[in-house]
């Protein structure tokens, strides 16, 4: 499972001109889902990207999460997060899990998310989305566990 994390002041989701999902300060999260996860890739990633600080404090240095800022997190599916560009000049989705795993897994992510409290929307699974951000920082990163990871 890949998350992609964008620091963000607001972003939001639009699928077919309509607002389906809006945020202010929080996280962007674009989440992949691999073949071969499971719940248990769900809880580890969710759960990280709640308790990573890569918000600052006071002191300017990267020292809180968006838990401890009780901000918001939109999460958006993105199957190309997956794709493999490392032949030729068109990228391979072949580990990009098929929806009839990926939705059940991205849904189980998004209600963690919420579990926690925090302000979660979401846009919708499969869609042709138009996502907007005002990134801060920019403040992008990366979180993964693969299923073969202890």
């Amino acid at each position: 499972m890949r998350a992609l994390l964008q620091r963000v002041l607001e972003a939001s989701v639009e699928v077919d001109g309509s607002l389906v999902g809006q945020i202010g300060p929080g996280l962007l999260i674009l989440l992949g889902v691999h073949q071969d996860d499971t719940l248990r890739e769900v809880q580890y990633v969710a759960d990280k990207c709640l308790d990573l600080r890569i918000f600052e404090d006071t002191d300017g240095k990267m020292n809180r999460s968006v838990r401890d800022l009780s901000g918001s997190v939109l999460v958006v599916s993105q199957f190309t997060l997956y794709g493999d560009c490392r032949k030729g000049r068109r990228p391979s989705f072949i580990d990009a899990a098929p929806p009839a795993l990926s939705q059940p897994l991205y849904k189980a992510f998004v209600e963690r998310l919420a579990a926690s409290g925090l302000r979660t929307a979401q846009g919708v699974f499969g869609a042709q989305m138009k996502v907007r951000l005002l990134n801060d920082g920019p403040v992008t990163v990366m979180v993964e566990k693969d299923a073969s990871d202890p």
